[in-house]
């Protein structure tokens, strides 16, 4: 938009220390840089320190991106940061994996149709051919890649081609009803978010719901989370609950359950597209 000012992204996080925020904003107002919104977390416990700042280009002092990264790589390595400055323009290139339930990938789409989720969607994959029709109706390529434990590996390359083809940032799995390899989950780290129908760390893998309804619970839940080696235990972005009594079916707890997954899914998707995620070890901040 003419008059519009590009706008650019800091994440940060590192031991805490006194200065941090006076050296960042020393570092941007040097390099003509106006900070416009900012957000920080000290978590008194682990003595850690995390940091976004937005910010415009205000002055001819202002590099390019690739220099600002490059010099503030200096002031980084003084505080021992893991950090990183993005294009708040660049959209994250999302592709999306799902098996053969459809309401995440539906809700994710709508809400990228309807401009409201800050992403680019460049492909759908699955492992079923069943949601070809929804997804070329939204003139999306759609990508069927069946699996079978002998193929899993073939498979799964095909799938990180995919990946790499589409410059992809994100994969994004909406109810893709397959485990992920270890050696997958490492290509991914950081760049695969899953929803998972519970409320983790409880009932973790398969038919959730139903270990839910066989334990007699009173709150059903869903948790996104970034997928790790470990089984339904990478860290979680973001959560919510229902409330449910001993009336309600196995069938009736999945029908709850979806809407709380498509809900907590696109938060989740959200977030990491506004780059307000920070992780740290198995723990996830959200600077929102």
């Amino acid at each position: 938009m003419p008059g519009v000012e590009p706008t650019f992204s800091l994440l940060l996080v590192c031991p805490d220390r006194k200065g941090i925020v006076a050296a960042v904003a020393g570092f941007l107002s040097d390099h003509d840089a106006s900070i416009v919104e900012a957000k920080q977390f000290n978590d008194q416990l682990t003595r850690r320190f995390y940091m976004r700042a937005v910010f415009t280009a205000v002055g001819p002092k202002f590099l390019s991106l690739e220099k600002l990264r490059t010099e503030f790589a200096l002031l980084a390595n003084t505080y021992d940061m893991s950090w990183q400055i993005e294009d708040t323009a660049r959209r994250v290139r999302v592709l999306i994996a799902v098996s053969k339930l459809d309401h995440c990938l539906q809700d994710l789409l709508f809400r990228w149709r309807s401009g409201v989720l800050p992403v680019e969607v460049v492909g759908v994959v699955s492992n079923h051919p069943d949601l070809r029709s929804l997804v070329e109706w939204h003139q999306i390529p759609f990508h069927h890649l069946p699996v079978k434990t002998e193929t899993r590996p073939e498979q799964e390359a095909a799938l990180l081609e995919l990946f790499s083809s589409y410059e992809a940032d994100l994969l994004v799995l909406a109810r893709y009803m397959q485990i992920l390899s270890n050696e997958m989950c490492r290509a991914l780290s950081g760049r695969c978010i899953n929803i998972h129908h519970s409320f983790l760390p409880s009932f973790k893998g398969a038919r959730p719901y139903h270990q839910a309804y066989a334990r007699g619970v009173k709150i059903i839940g869903a948790t996104a989370h970034y997928v790790t080696a470990d089984l339904d235990e990478g860290p979680i972005i973001e959560q919510a609950v229902e409330r449910v009594g001993h009336e309600h079916t196995p069938e009736r707890f999945q029908e709850i359950g979806r809407d709380l997954e498509a809900i907590v899914l696109a938060r989740a998707v959200r977030w990491h597209a506004e780059r307000r995620i920070l992780l740290d070890g198995q723990r996830s901040v959200i600077l929102s």
